[in-house]
């Protein structure tokens, strides 16, 4: 991934907390004879195994991917955050100079590492309990996987993939080459949008480009 270096971030547990915040992830593999194959999965991540966190999700039974990727291969997981449109017209500097032009703010992630296929039953229900209760906790009613049928639930499920990270490259694009005046003016600008990505955009260069920036 392209990343200059005043949108950099490399510190880990940044890293990591960004990958428990937006779990869905695009698992990309390679080969000669299938090519690029990409799988959106929700992800589990270990942060006490390896150098960088292990991470686990489930591969349902009807996707082909693990008969088309093998154990022991590189992968590619992308993770991404908010992103938002920026017009020039948010930045003062256009009424100055007017050297100035669109762009888009944006958080990605990529996570590079060791792919490998569990298959072992125990294993895999174990998994999707773990995920299951991660993400109904915010829910007034959990779901349990006990409310299905395990006659139900067993033909849906294939294999855990789990991917040994070896490198994690994160991208923060928040503005952060622009002047006070023109991030103060994107802030602005996001802030009157109707749109909540634009929101949470405006909300993250409020912490990292500019944290004395008051909130909305």
């Amino acid at each position: 991934m392209y990343i200059p270096r005043s949108f950099a971030e490399s510190d880990r547990d940044v890293l990591h907390e960004f990958i428990e915040r937006h779990p869905l992830g695009a698992l990309v593999t390679a080969s000669s004879e299938h090519g690029l194959y990409a799988t959106h999965l929700p992800l589990l991540l270990d942060r006490g195994r390896g150098v960088f966190g292990v991470l686990q999700g489930h591969v349902a039974r009807a996707n082909p991917h693990h008969a088309l990727a093998a154990s022991g291969e590189s992968a590619l997981v992308i993770f991404s955050g908010p992103e938002a449109y920026v017009t020039p017209s948010w930045y003062p500097a256009k009424q100055e100079h007017g050297k100035v032009v669109p762009t888009w703010n944006y958080i990605a992630m990529h996570a590079t590492g060791v792919l490998r296929f569990i298959d072992d039953r125990d294993f895999l229900m174990a998994h999707l309990d773990r995920l299951t209760d991660r993400h109904e906790a915010s829910q007034s009613h959990p779901w349990a996987m006990h409310d299905a049928p395990l006659e139900f639930l067993e033909p849906l499920a294939r294999a855990v993939v789990e991917i040994e990270i070896t490198s994690l490259e994160g991208k923060f694009k928040l503005s952060q080459n622009r002047s006070d005046t023109d991030v103060h003016g994107v802030i602005s600008g996001l802030d009157s949008s109707l749109s909540a990505d634009d929101h949470a955009v405006a909300n993250a260069m409020r912490e990292r480009v500019r944290p004395n920036t008051p909130p909305r």
